[in-house]
């Protein structure tokens, strides 16, 4: 039995419903209820048939035989051969993957410092460059002090766990990210969802919350940028209503760092609101192109969590070079705005395009979905695309509901006009062969 104790999920919930989650799924979901579930031969022995049939289709893992950039060359597992694309797949947003002036450094920390630091930051894997790189991420993300985890999920689990006791709440968006859902099932808190990006149902939580708990610690935790949709979090509101009923904000802000913003600061800049968020957590695995995260705050309570986060304590720390890296990405981020700017006109231009050929589609971020209806087979359109020279993310059951099949865009901005065009034109060609052009956007 979970030792957290929970909120009822379904009080107040729009129209009663419950919204499923993208990324709170289980061997259920794949396979269905069935026999043989009681061994782990019978589990696996289920799922080989659903795992095979999604790499078989090249719709997971495929093989990159070259840089991440904005064309690269990618193997297609059904004839062997290597094809040059356009990615609108990858994270790395900004194109940082493959600077040239981010891999010097990271080359010359290597040189410095190894490859690895043998011990936890406690111990003795706290080098030069961590400590400049927390102080750095700190006055990024305009708080007092950082810490650096050896993955974002690490970070996500690490700051919830390791903060959160019996007497505390967590109040989440139901569509968070895996990494909180497994703090809420590790933790020792109570914890209850509100409806996504619905801030009169949060009103409701938070309502019902103080009601039963007048005095104890609240947290409230959403997304800067979710990453099925794109869309962004109110957070003008919700930090309106954390203020209302004495609620920390924490925020999620991995597709938000380097994305949103003038200066790329993330969710909290877009908004203007540099410095009104009690928790951030970001990751390295999307601008920065390399894996780590980390959570900014209070420095009492980073130094708190530094010996209670046991993701932290007992994780080894980050490569010196993996850090370097994301050093120079900070640098790079300060001494070319403009490459924020060319990302923000690229997806401008992109959902423009996509519009104006059929495409009802409405982003806020650098990640566009495109409804493909269940019907269609989802595996052959990723397939097709990529025969055709773009590499797009399909995402389907149970990673979003039957009925919200789609292509997932993620943009770069390294990508010129004419990639844009002819993305453009491609996909209203491969829309058309597979009769999903003309359909609602997801929303």
């Amino acid at each position: 039995m979970s030792r957290r104790r929970q909120l009822p999920q379904d009080i107040d919930a729009p129209n009663g419903t419950i919204q499923e989650n993208a990324e709170n799924f289980s061997l259920q979901d794949f396979v269905g209820l069935g026999l043989g579930w009681d061994t782990i031969e019978g589990k696996t022995t289920l799922f080989a048939p659903v795992f095979a049939n999604l790499v078989n289709d090249d719709f997971i893992m495929r093989e990159v035989v070259g840089q991440t950039g904005a064309r690269m060359p990618v193997r297609d597992r059904r004839t062997g051969q290597v094809r040059d694309v356009l990615m609108l797949g990858s994270n790395n947003y900004l194109g940082l993957a493959n600077e040239p002036s981010i891999i010097e450094r990271t080359i010359e920390a290597t040189r410095k410092y190894g490859i690895g630091c043998g011990g936890p930051p406690l111990l003795n894997g706290y080098t030069t460059l961590h400590r400049e790189l927390e102080e750095q991420l700190a006055a990024f993300k305009h708080c007092e002090a950082a810490m650096v985890f050896a993955a974002g999920f690490m970070a996500n689990l690490g700051w919830a766990t390791g903060l959160l006791g019996p007497s505390d709440v967590l109040v989440y968006d139901q569509q968070s990210h895996a990494s909180l859902y497994d703090a809420i099932q590790l933790g020792r808190f109570e914890a209850v969802h509100f409806t996504h990006n619905d801030i009169d149902h949060l009103r409701r939580r938070l309502m019902q919350v103080r009601w039963k708990h007048a005095f104890t610690n609240v947290i409230v935790c959403v997304e800067g940028v979710y990453s099925m949709d794109g869309d962004i979090a109110p957070l003008p509101e919700i930090r309106r209503l954390c203020d209302q009923y004495a609620a920390l904000l924490a925020i999620d802000d991995a597709h938000g760092t380097g994305v949103l913003g003038e200066r790329g600061g993330g969710t909290p800049e877009h908004f203007g609101m540099d410095g009104q968020i009690d928790i951030v957590m970001g990751t390295f695995s999307k601008i920065f192109a390399v894996t780590g995260g980390f959570v900014a705050g209070k420095r009492d309570v980073i130094n708190y969590l530094r010996l209670l986060s046991r993701p932290y304590m007992f994780s080894a720390s980050l490569p010196p070079p993996t850090v370097a890296a994301v050093l120079a990405g900070l640098d790079f981020l300060r001494t070319h705005p403009e490459r924020v700017r060319q990302l923000h006109d690229n997806v401008d231009y992109l959902v423009k395009g996509l519009r104006a050929v059929g495409f009802e589609t409405d982003v806020q971020s650098a990640i566009i979905p495109i409804p493909v209806p269940a019907p269609i087979d989802l595996h052959q359109v990723i397939h097709r695309l990529f025969e055709e020279g773009i590499f797009v993310n399909g995402v389907e059951y149970p990673a979003v509901p039957r009925d919200r099949h789609r292509i997932r865009m993620s943009v770069m901005a390294t990508l010129t006009r004419s990639d844009l065009d002819y993305v453009i034109e491609t996909t209203a060609k491969v829309g058309r062969q597979f009769g999903f052009l003309k359909v609602a956007a997801v929303t």
